[in-house]
Formats: structure tokens, C-alpha cells, sequence
């Protein structure tokens, strides 16, 4: 994931945490905030302590990083997923599923980044 499609800010995460819609699953809570369609899409990662230690929550990390990257993404919106507890459960491949169901259901996915490499 490129450095330009990470929030960073404490005041922005608050902020749409505050003021957006959001989607559960059992596993992620997404909330996503609509921003004018030219700009660039954002994701912001959030994984409570409770999760596990920090290596662990890092691991984590690189896995949600790493299964956004595999799709490409309409413009104009900035999300925000919240990792819950149980995501200890999941090996990555039902971690991808989940987290790919969910996205796909609050209509921000464009298609697959590899397809359209090959074409």
C-alpha cells in the first residue's frame, strides 16, 4: 500500500469515527467516509491492544496491507477498519474472504489489481 492512500492523523481517524456510517462483520468494523469523487482513496488500519502483542498486531497489519493491495478501488472515499479480537480465529486466507466480502458490500471495490495488469 503506497504512503499517499494511509490516514495518519489521530483528528481524522477520530473525526469519521465520529461522523460516518459504518459496516460490521464479525471480525472487522469498516467505517467509510464519501469525499469528493476526484480524490485519492484512503485506509486507515486501527488494532486494539487486546488483540494481541505488538508483533502480533503488526503481523496483522502487513495482512490486511497486503490483501488491499490485490484490488483496486473506486476514488472519493476514505475508510477506516477497526481489527476485532476474534480475528485470532482466522488463518489468512478466511481473513482475506472476510475482509474482501466486506468491501465488496459497502461498493468500494473497482476489480482485481492483477486482471487488469495482464490486460
Amino acid at each position: 500500500m503506497k504512503k499517499i492512500n494511509i490516514i495518519k492523523e489521530n483528528r481524522e481517524y477520530s473525526r469519521i469515527i465520529k461522523t460516518c456510517r459504518y459496516y460490521k462483520s464479525n471480525y472487522y468494523v469498516i467505517y467509510k467516509e464519501n469525499t469528493k469523487p476526484d480524490d485519492i482513496y484512503k485506509f486507515g488500519i486501527s488494532i486494539g491492544k487486546k488483540v494481541g502483542k505488538a508483533v502480533y498486531r503488526n503481523k496483522i497489519k502487513r495482512r490486511i496491507k497486503n490483501i488491499l493491495d490485490k484490488k483496486v478501488y473506486k476514488n472519493g472515499f476514505k475508510c477506516i477498519i477497526i481489527v476485532k479480537k476474534r480475528i485470532n480465529e482466522l488463518s489468512y486466507k478466511e481473513m482475506e474472504n472476510e475482509l474482501n466480502l466486506i468491501l465488496e458490500r459497502i461498493d468500494i471495490v473497482k476489480g482485481e489489481r492483477y486482471e487488469q495488469e495482464n490486460n
